[in-house]
């Protein structure tokens, strides 16, 4: 299996089970807020029934004691005009014959509409409205019976359907955010693989180019005038070399298949680490002028629990970084270990005076796919804030950054102090 198949297989397969999860809780709480929003909605419009019905139940009676009452002449005018006219619900009065007598708020008919057209409209909606609502008898005299029919108000009818067109909505804003989830998902993916492409081709490449020169070194070509004795030397010493450089691609290997488990922690001397690290990069500085200088101050910490192949990672890229933003000719690196003031955690800085990173992009300087380098790839520090946080438990922070000084501090737990 290659190294990328081991990244491949290390990060994705955690990713999609969040994601699944994420998704099915989303839909879920969409469901259930859906249901809760219907629910609610019809226990309003039943709510609004009885009230109409109760209302309906006053104008039946009032009509009836108006037509039964000696006054009634004065009255039935009274409390059409004035009581049932104003009733908010559609109402229709039908004779004996069921036909048509009075009507108010039937939509797009007047109640001074007595065309043909309008009547069987009339009669459909009373029909309609007797299947629902029932209907209600008016006497007049022993013999004369009319019908009071009562339909449900328009506002009703709006509550019917508006949790549906809620719904819609609800259901169209979550359609566009999971595609505008999925377009930034894969954004950060391609961001992610190729910038994993990236540190592969560059964490290989060092110790590939130093063996393929180590192989021309001890070629032909460069022992012909060599007596036995300096050519047994050269072997030797580049075989010494060789086994430095494939144990650096050993290590490199090892560090990519540990992304995406969990990986074996162990109590370690950081100060120890960060003297390896920094004996690497001593080795490479340029020697321009004054040159850049790294110095350390180790402080007197106790062991923490690493994993030495992803940690080693951490410092060389957090290094890295700032010997790239440094002057070559007088650029200054600085590291210090030591204790937090509530001595339950060790502190790691690395200080440079480089030109440091505007404030405006100070808090996206761990997102994968952020860099302030024309040919960066921005995955170092993706890596580093991840190492750091979710493997060690750890905190990783941009302290301060301004030009001339850019602080960045790592905080790890004490051994003893979980």
């Amino acid at each position: 299996m290659s190294v990328l198949q081991k990244i491949r297989g290390g990060l994705t397969d955690p990713y999609i089970g969040r994601s699944a999860l994420f998704k099915v809780f989303l839909v879920s709480g969409v469901l259930l807020i859906s249901a809760a929003f219907i629910w609610y909605t019809f226990e309003v419009i039943e709510r609004l029934q009885i009230d109409t019905r109760d209302q309906v139940d006053k104008y039946v009676h009032l009509w009836q004691w108006a037509v039964t009452s000696p006054s009634s002449e004065d009255a039935l005018p009274f409390i059409f005009d004035e009581i049932i006219v104003k009733a908010r619900f559609p109402v229709v009065v039908l004779d004996k014959n069921r036909e048509p007598v009075s009507w108010r708020n039937i939509p797009d008919i007047p109640s001074d509409d007595t065309s043909r057209a309008s009547l069987e409209r009339i009669k459909k909606e009373a029909e309609d409205m007797s299947r629902h609502n029932g209907e209600y008898k008016l006497y007049f005299g022993e013999n004369n019976i009319n019908y009071f029919l009562y339909g449900d108000s328009e506002i009703i009818k709006q509550l019917r359907v508006m949790p549906f067109v809620a719904i819609g909505i609800v259901l169209a804003f979550v359609v566009v955010a999971v595609i505008g989830f999925q377009n930034i998902r894969r954004s950060e993916e391609r961001y992610i693989w190729v910038g994993m492409a990236k540190e592969t081709a560059h964490q290989l490449g060092t110790p590939l180019s130093s063996l393929m020169g180590w192989l021309e070194v001890v070629g032909p070509e460069h022992r012909h005038n060599m007596d036995c004795e300096d050519q047994e030397q050269l072997v030797d010493n580049t075989v010494q070399n060789m086994r430095m450089d494939v144990k650096r691609l050993q290590r490199v290997a090892n560090r990519f298949g540990q992304i995406g488990s969990i990986p074996e922690l162990k109590e370690c001397d950081l100060n120890a680490l960060v003297a390896e690290c920094v004996q690497y990069y001593r080795a490479r500085l340029p020697f321009e002028g004054e040159g850049t200088q790294i110095t350390v101050t180790p402080g007197n910490i106790p062991p923490v629990r690493l994993n030495p192949e992803l940690f080693s990672w951490v410092l060389e890229n957090l290094v890295k970084n700032s010997l790239q933003a440094v002057d070559p000719k007088a650029g200054r690196v600085s590291i210090a270990t030591g204790i937090s003031p509530d001595r339950r955690n060790v502190t790691l800085e690395i200080i440079d005076n480089g030109h440091g990173i505007p404030s405006g992009s100070a808090h996206k300087v761990f997102r994968p796919g952020f860099t302030t380098r024309k040919r960066g790839w921005g995955m170092g520090l993706t890596l580093v804030k991840r190492i750091v946080e979710e493997y060690h438990v750890g905190r990783i922070a941009l302290v301060r950054s301004q030009p001339g000084e850019t602080v960045f501090q790592v905080t790890l737990p004490i051994s003893g102090g979980r």
